[in-house]
């Protein structure tokens, strides 16, 4: 299982280098699902390996002269400061619902995969740092709270807000996701303790696969295989949503009463809420409807 773990590991950095984002929408299903790890510090173990990788491919993005400091501190700086609230927050979360909002936001990322990114239309392009730097708190959010990067949602942003010409978009979008994994870790560390020899080799296939990906984008065409991407990314969705609605279907059921003074507490539970709401309502009609014309009731 270890093995095909760090086979598919490859594919995080392919991801990256090729579309620019989409690196956790893999990563977090493989520690959660492949390798085994708990929840939250599969989310945590994610953000690391999606930095460091990220870090890679925006490193050859920053060669090739695609990345925008300026717009990328913008919108990371704000990201940092939502990816650390998320990651600190994420402490009061059951894990399963954590993945269970992971997977929306799957789902989420193939609905973007599929459509593709288009260019801004002639005209549309609003240079609005207020508009980035909002976004830049939302995406960084969910970027701490869950492990998802949100390169899906940030390029779009930087096209049409920024101005920033496509290519440019996609490298300045890897380095903004550095920024927020780096964040979110950092909330996420103060609550869970990360595998780190796992995590080294994960990151080291991952960053492997980022330059194969950066590869790929001069030699395949890039609409076929995004679709391709897409629907395996909306396959994964599906399992993940199956597997932990039934753990929590099988959680409710667990905490149901089963003897038999759990019964007859849950009765006199139930039984002493009916009668209240009855004896308020009663009380309720004794007094009379309020006057309204005379400000009663407002």
């Amino acid at each position: 299982m270890a093995g095909l773990g760090y086979a598919l590991s490859i594919l995080i950095g392919v991801s990256l280098g090729f579309f620019g984002g989409g690196g956790s929408i893999l990563t977090v299903p493989l520690m959660a699902y492949v390798f085994g790890l708990e929840a939250k510090v599969a989310i945590a173990s994610s953000l690391l390996v999606v930095g460091a990788a990220s870090a890679s491919a925006a490193a050859q993005h920053w060669r090739a002269g695609n990345v925008d400091a300026r717009t990328a501190l913008i919108f990371g700086s704000a990201g940092m400061t939502g990816a650390y609230a998320g990651g600190r927050l994420a402490s009061f979360f059951d894990g399963s619902l954590l993945l269970l909002m992971f997977a929306l936001m799957m789902g989420i990322t193939a609905v973007a995969m599929w459509r593709g990114r288009r260019a801004p239309a002639e005209g549309a392009v609003q240079r609005a740092p207020g508009r980035l730097v909002a976004q830049g708190l939302a995406v960084g959010f969910f970027t701490g709270l869950i492990g998802a990067g949100g390169g899906f949602l940030i390029v779009p942003a930087l096209a049409l807000w920024a101005g920033l010409p496509m290519p440019r978009a996609v490298g300045t979008s890897l380095a903004i996701i550095v920024m927020n994994a780096a964040a979110g870790f950092a909330g996420y560390a103060a609550h869970v303790a990360v595998p780190w020899t796992l995590v080294v080799f994960v990151t080291l296939a991952a960053i492997a696969g980022s330059f194969a990906g950066a590869a790929f984008a001069k030699r395949v065409n890039p609409a076929s295989l995004r679709r391709a991407f897409a629907g395996f990314v909306l396959a994964m969705a599906a399992v993940i949503l199956v597997r932990e609605v039934d753990r929590w279907a099988s959680d409710a059921l667990a905490a149901l009463p089963r003897t038999g003074p759990q019964l007859v507490f849950a009765v006199l539970i139930l039984g002493a809420g009916i009668i209240a709401g009855r004896a308020s309502r009663s009380l309720e009609g004794a007094r009379g409807d309020p006057d309204y014309e005379g400000g009663a009731g407002i």
